[in-house]
């Protein structure tokens, strides 16, 4: 088990090295012969900060990048995970919007936030191997010896809270055989899919690697969580905030979180 934990802290370690913990979104783009959306105000020239959590990034890149090449503002996104975002919004003191992995990391930063809206449900799954070779039917099965887990760092993601919490309310905490804890929930996925690890706690959205598929329990149900985007008064005065906030309510922006797998809040 010493050997199998070390290969595996090797690999997120590397994973680290390769993926990084922070990427900028799209920078510089204005609008090429786009149509501006109804009642949008022309914004080449200004700049919005946002925070994202890093299990997001695919969906809110694709987010950010919409929006900058319909209004002209140039998007500045730093993705991370919870507690380094924190981190930074209490040390920087700047930015426009916090989009958490749920409601409860937003509370470190609650001093700085002004207004917050609910955009889509944040689904844990317990994820397998591909094949489910181990024959993995719920959180019970965690505890078997041949059975490796991975989770989310406890301490920093709200994917690893959520399999903290998991494991002591299905009574397994002390029998659960974890490698290793990642910083980021997509690190998770690759993890198994390099056969590195049987099972983890993960979000729905990032449980499309190859080698990995959702485990059909509904052992996760009742911790479902939801993202919302929480404007930092930072940017209270902000017209390009404003003009963000009624973007993430749109059409648009719904269809490209639906197509990364969320549900968007009624």
């Amino acid at each position: 088990m010493k050997q199998l934990r070390k290969r595996i802290t090797a690999v997120v370690c590397l994973l680290c090295l390769v993926l990084g913990i922070t990427a900028c979104g799209p920078k510089g783009g204005t609008p090429d012969g786009g149509k501006e959306p109804a009642g949008a105000k022309p914004l080449t020239g200004q700049t919005l900060l946002i925070y994202c959590g890093a299990g997001m990034q695919k969906p809110f890149e694709e987010i950010a990048r919409t929006f900058e090449e319909t209004s002209g503002c140039e998007m500045k996104v730093t993705y991370a995970n919870a507690a380094q975002i924190q981190t930074q919004i209490q040390q920087a003191q700047e930015g426009a919007f916090f989009i958490a992995g749920s409601r409860e990391e937003t509370k470190p930063v609650e001093a700085y936030v002004v207004s917050s809206e609910d955009l889509v449900k944040h689904i844990p799954v317990l994820a397998v191997a591909a094949g489910n070779p181990k024959e993995i039917r719920g959180i019970a099965d965690l505890a078997r010896e041949d059975v490796v887990t991975v989770i989310g760092d406890p301490e920093s993601t709200p994917i690893g809270k959520i399999a903290k919490k998991a494991f002591a309310d299905f009574e397994v905490a002390e029998r659960v055989h974890l490698a290793a804890t990642t910083t980021t929930a997509p690190q998770l996925a690759t993890v198994i899919s390099m056969g590195e690890a049987d099972a983890a706690i993960i979000w729905k959205e990032n449980c499309h690697a190859d080698g990995v598929e959702v485990c059909q329990s509904a052992d996760m149900d009742a911790y479902v969580k939801t993202i919302p985007a929480a404007r930092l008064r930072f940017a209270e005065q902000s017209e390009a905030a404003d003009a963000f906030a009624a973007f993430l309510s749109s059409d648009t922006a719904a269809e490209i979180w639906t197509k990364y797998g969320y549900e968007v809040v009624k």
